[in-house]
């Protein structure tokens, strides 16, 4: 049984969960709680590492959970986990799963009300006594009411980057197998949505071949819940459910077009296809029993007047219109992108030092990045000030000296104030090249008074990107609410940039948003927010991201060279 990163993290949130529930050290819980975000954002796999030696060598692990995680790989178990989970009863650890319900809550519901479960929890509030809790307002127990009518958790989508962990290995498997010629993952995993529901896979396969009953064999399936001649169904080890599907080469194309989706891209094209007299269906374009179409996707879209529609763009939002005026734009690719201008270093609250950051940089086709540790500010350990980031300048000054071919950039990520003003002065920043600004707190104040507030962080003369706009954390906090029309015009007029934040737990701005912005004019910046030099992976989630919001190359500033880029950010 293979364990993934998603697995440990897992293991690490669930153990700092119920360490809250029974009130434990709070330093011990954050413990948890950060050596699960570092090993979630961890592009390589804990299994193919050589062990606790080099567990203990990232930063947030150390030695107690670096044997931790060596357990849980080599025997699929936690007995920390197990122990804790005796203590806390399991319809007590269900109150997790409902919206707002965090364990600090569940365990203010336990010691205030003794809610232990789903139905104390019914009564409490058909008694009015939820409201005597601090914390409980009137949209915390609106939430809690619709879900408990639902009779059943809320349904969880994972993130892209969790299921990508169970995706890859499954292809590669089933390619693996003999006659198998062709493996592609379909569905909204193709399309490059944030999150995942289920995956679709689709297998071609000579004659003789079994790759549905080699499927049973697989380590990370936990069951079958069906199987026949052409398809199976099952569960992953970590609840996400699978079908695998083998289709014959002359149908491929056209399968590949079905279960990519959307539904209303799919909608669309299924009624030109009858407006022509045809049927268009997973097994091919037919007219009457005479195939048109259908071993390729190109064959598909050409027989239909359109030009190919990249699966990012399959929302039906315009893009089939687009392609039949042969108007679709030329996305972004990852070899556009020259640099990156939102990266941390261990200087604030990244995990490698400057120059590890830049040899990572290198690596990855690189010819910049910008260094914008945190400023000085709230619960930001180690957060610079004026001076730290005055003497970080004249390190990197130093290092450039030494470079060919290679450009650091001097920046900051300075936080935005809930009265707009700037963590750190002007006077402090106006050695930097770029000045990230961004939202950390106050996420919940009203429509008007959020967007005041970032629009007159944007007039601060050295402000230059605005990050991850919306503040949204997938599957964990909602964006804040704010007038976007408001602030895409204001970054358009000053000339700055809106950043896509390429986190797995971000990914923000959102596709339509950024659509938006693009339709606007708003200039862009394609972010990695990277805090190990590993994590400057994450530009591939900001071009996803983009693509799906029709970016091209032109939109983005970080694709231009870098004496432009830092002419565009002087002016």
């Amino acid at each position: 049984m293979g364990i993934h990163n998603s697995d440990v993290a897992d293991a690490f949130d669930e153990i700092a969960d119920l360490l809250s529930i029974e009130g434990e050290n709070p330093f011990r819980i954050r413990a948890y709680r950060r050596a699960a975000r570092i090993v979630r954002s961890l592009p390589r796999e804990l299994a193919e590492m050589h062990g606790a030696s080099e567990y203990d060598a990232i930063p947030g692990i150390g030695e107690d959970l670096a044997k931790k995680i060596v357990e849980l790989i080599d025997t699929g178990r936690l007995k920390a986990l197990e122990t804790l989970r005796r203590k806390v009863p399991p319809q007590t650890r269900e109150l997790l799963g409902l919206p707002g319900l965090g364990p600090v809550r569940v365990r203010a519901l336990m010691s205030e009300l003794k809610v232990a479960n789903r139905r104390d929890l019914e009564q409490a509030i058909a008694a009015g006594r939820l409201k005597t809790v601090h914390g409980f307002g009137a949209g915390i127990q609106s939430r809690l009411e619709a879900a408990l009518a639902r009779r059943e958790p809320a349904n969880g989508r994972l993130q892209r980057s969790v299921a990508a962990q169970y995706a890859k290995p499954l292809r590669a498997y089933l390619a693996s197998l003999p006659g198998v010629s062709r493996v592609e993952i379909a569905g909204s995993y193709r399309r490059g949505r944030d999150t995942v529901g289920d995956l679709d896979v689709l297998v071609c396969a000579g004659r003789g071949a079994k790759p549905l009953e080699a499927l049973r064999e697989y380590a990370d399936l936990r069951e079958i819940s069906a199987s026949g001649a052409t398809k199976a169904s099952g569960i992953l080890r970590n609840g996400l459910q699978v079908d695998v599907r083998v289709v014959p080469q002359r149908s491929f194309g056209a399968a590949l077009h079905y279960f990519t989706g959307s539904k209303d891209h799919n909608v669309h094209t299924r009624r030109m296809a009858q407006e022509r007299g045809w049927k268009l269906s997973e097994y091919g374009l037919f007219d009457g029993k005479r195939q048109v179409a259908g071993a390729t996707e190109e064959s598909v879209y050409r027989a239909l007047g359109l030009a190919f529609i990249p699966p990012e763009l399959r929302e039906d939002r315009g893009e089939i219109e687009a392609a039949a005026r042969n108007a679709l734009p030329e996305l972004i690719e990852r070899t556009d992108l020259k640099g990156d201008l939102h990266v941390h270093t261990d200087a604030s609250d990244g995990m490698d030092p400057l120059e590890r950051m830049v040899a990572a940089a290198q690596a990855q086709k690189l010819s910049y990045i910008a260094i914008t540790d945190h400023a000085k500010h709230l619960g930001i350990v180690h957060g610079l000030d004026a001076e730290r980031l005055a003497r970080q300048a004249d390190a990197i000054d130093a290092l450039n000296e030494t470079l060919r071919g290679f450009t650091i950039l001097k920046g900051a990520e300075v936080d935005i104030l809930e009265d707009g003003q700037l963590a750190l002065p002007d006077a402090a920043l106006e050695r930097l090249d770029v000045v990230v600004v961004a939202v950390h707190d106050h996420f919940d104040l009203p429509e008007s008074r959020q967007t005041r507030r970032i629009l007159r962080a944007l007039e601060r003369p050295r402000a230059s990107v605005l990050a991850h706009p919306s503040g949204r954390l997938i599957g964990e906090r909602e964006p804040y609410v704010c007038d976007f029309r408001k602030i895409f015009d204001a970054v358009r007029e000053r000339g700055g940039c809106l950043e896509v934040n390429g986190q797995p737990s971000r990914l923000d701005l959102t596709d339509s948003l950024i659509k938006a912005a693009v339709e606007r004019g708003v200039r862009l910046s394609l972010a990695s927010d990277a805090h190990s030099g590993d994590q400057l992976a994450n530009l591939d989630g900001a071009i996803r991201q983009a693509r799906r919001g029709w970016v091209t190359r032109r939109n983005v500033l970080n694709t231009r060279p870098v004496a432009e880029v830092r002419s565009v950010l002087r002016s």
